[in-house]
């Protein structure tokens, strides 16, 4: 039997930056800090190599069944999960293992797995946007929040799809170790920003059906870049050369909301990223989003988040150790 830190389980069918993104998180924390902080083990059924669904063969370091201690393990996801779902051998073997870990986590789909063990009953979790659904349907005791990067609840740890399982990892790394590292171990991969759980899986201009009209896709593209001026219906209309009216018609029917609307989600959002990661004051922050004035933003940020942006940053903020 075998002892690992971090078991990464894995199906046939898994998504390969499921496994490779957090393991390169855990294994830059460990050359960063120049000392073993992490020993990670794949862990497949038999032991046997498995597939990705992008054709990358990886070979398992053990046999699932003979993983005998670690201290947290990660289920990856992909569509070879669906399979496992009635497996109940698999599923056995990973109530084994989260009977064993200190922490249990999951990547993209693999919080499937979780939930058709029973390992999420009662919890809040989440997985890629697409499979929320089924995630409900799989584990109909658990509470599932489609519109998080990844959920915390205990012991349970399950993350939104793909790249999202990097931000999990680094999560797992401030958690043992600090944020210190967790944002070193971000920069060395060059990755832009990490995400706190608690944003959304989707960007305001994501969450924006995509326009038809060159004139409408040339303003959505290039109103975050330019938060700060006027933005007011008229302006947007000259800048498509279009009449106010047919500019807003035509927007509303191509995007699914309004330019104001979609105006102030856009401000809302910049105005979290500097409230994660500046100690801006409000009012700075609402001038720096076109937003002029801190109860301006206070306004729109109840009606966007259902909070304050002095609670926002006390749960979100990046601090340093």
């Amino acid at each position: 039997m075998t002892a690992a830190d971090i078991a990464f389980v894995a199906f046939d069918g898994f998504q390969l930056l499921d496994l490779a993104g957090p393991l390169e998180v855990f294994d830059a924390a460990d050359r960063l800090e120049g000392r073993g902080r992490y020993s990670c083990l794949v862990a497949t059924p038999a032991g046997a190599p498995v597939r990705s669904t992008s054709g990358v063969t990886v070979a398992a370091d053990l046999d699932v069944a003979d993983l005998a201690a670690l201290d947290t393990l990660v289920v990856v996801g992909g569509y070879g999960t669906r399979a496992v779902l009635a497996d109940e051998p698999s599923l056995a073997q990973v109530r084994r293992l989260a009977g064993l870990a200190r922490r249990t986590t999951s990547v993209c789909t693999g919080a499937l797995v979780l939930g058709a063990a029973g390992l999420l009953d009662g919890r809040r979790a989440t997985t890629h946007w697409g499979s929320c659904e089924l995630l409900a349907e799989v584990a109909p005791h658990a509470t599932v929040e489609p519109d998080q990067i990844y959920v915390r609840d205990g012991d349970r740890w399950t993350s939104a799809g793909v790249t999202a399982g990097i931000d999990l990892a680094l999560a797992l790394v401030e958690d043992d170790h600090g944020p210190e590292l967790a944002q070193e171990v971000a920069a060395w991969l060059v990755v832009f920003a990490r995400r706190p759980g608690g944003q959304a899986q989707f960007s305001a201009q994501l969450r924006a059906q995509a326009a038809r009209t060159p004139a409408i896709v040339a303003v959505q593209r290039w109103l975050p870049d330019h938060l700060h001026e006027d933005l007011t219906v008229a302006r947007l209309a000259e800048r498509a050369h279009l009449s106010p009216r047919s500019f807003a018609r035509a927007f509303r029917a191509e995007t699914g909301t309004t330019p104001a609307a979609h105006v102030e989600e856009l401000r809302v959002e910049a105005a979290k990223r500097l409230l994660e990661t500046t100690d801006d004051t409000i009012a700075t922050i609402a001038r720096h989003v076109g937003l002029r004035h801190a109860e301006t933003l206070h306004r729109a940020f109840a009606r966007r988040t259902g909070t304050t942006p002095d609670r926002y940053r006390q749960h979100f903020a990046r601090r340093p150790a």
